[in-house]
């Protein structure tokens, strides 16, 4: 698939995919989404890919969520249909087989935070503004912060962003959860390619299954939970890549990881 709305680089072992509609602060329409969708899964089909960073075009923004001409005219079932796009490519962020990283600054509004909270790890720089803006406009969020956002900053500070749609810093954001790690501002890119090849030096495999216990957690009872955390352990042990890492890890070398 050729991309319009985004750009797709592939710089060894990490998979770049920049929105790329910096005109409009790179809002989200039904295009883009396709072609999202479309580029991470042609990261997670890449046996050279191990991580992906998400970032946005320009200076201004990472993403200000929902192109609204996009809904301006539309019924309840088409904003319904736009919806269901969302929350599937979202969705695929969340399952990718292969860490995926938001890198933000600028403005994230609305639905490009929404686009954050799919990722596994979020890092900002220092100019990032975070806002669950749908409140504003009349709206509430439809892309997943609903049942994302609690998740992981805990339900009255969920509640206290979802209901006022009040605008917090980079600093505020780290406080709270809502990213990993704050940076300066020139150096995001910089700061966000160091983290991707740290985690591309780890086994592929490992990270998977550490994302999906991780993920399943969310879904399950802790004792469920536990139960799939012995299994899939246990299922680690038959790879080349934990008995090379225990290996290594005795012989005081550096592992040699082949994602087997």
């Amino acid at each position: 698939m050729s991309y319009t709305n985004i750009l797709y680089e592939k710089r060894g072992a990490v998979a770049w995919v920049m929105l790329n509609r910096p005109q409009v602060l790179n809002a989200l329409n039904r295009q883009t989404l396709l072609e999202l969708e479309a580029a991470l899964k042609e990261a997670a089909a890449d046996p050279e890919v191990r991580v992906v960073v998400l970032m946005g075009a320009g200076e201004r923004a990472f993403c200000v969520g929902l192109d609204l001409r996009e809904v301006a005219d539309k019924s309840p079932l088409e904003a319904r249909e736009l919806s269901r796009q969302a929350h599937r490519v979202f969705s695929l962020i969340e399952s990718l087989p292969k860490p995926v990283v938001a890198a933000v600054h600028g403005y994230a509004m609305g639905g490009g935070v929404e686009l954050a909270l799919s990722c596994d790890l979020a890092i900002a720089s220092e100019d990032a503004v975070f806002s669950q803006a749908e409140v504003n406009v009349g709206l509430t969020p439809g892309w997943g912060a609903t049942q994302r956002l609690w998740r992981l900053i805990g339900v009255r500070r969920a509640k206290m962003l979802v209901l006022t749609g009040d605008r917090i810093s980079a600093a505020e954001a780290e406080r709270i959860g809502l990213v990993n790690k704050v940076v300066p501002s020139g150096k995001l890119r910089e700061e966000a390619e160091a983290l991707a090849l740290k985690l591309a030096e780890r086994s592929p495999i490992a990270l998977r299954v550490a994302k999906e216990q991780l993920n399943k957690s969310l879904e399950n009872p802790l004792s469920a939970g536990l139960d799939y955390e012995a299994e899939a352990w246990s299922l680690l042990f038959s790879t080349h890549d934990a008995r090379e890492g225990v290996k290594a890890f005795l012989e005081k070398r550096k592992p040699s990881y082949k994602g087997e």
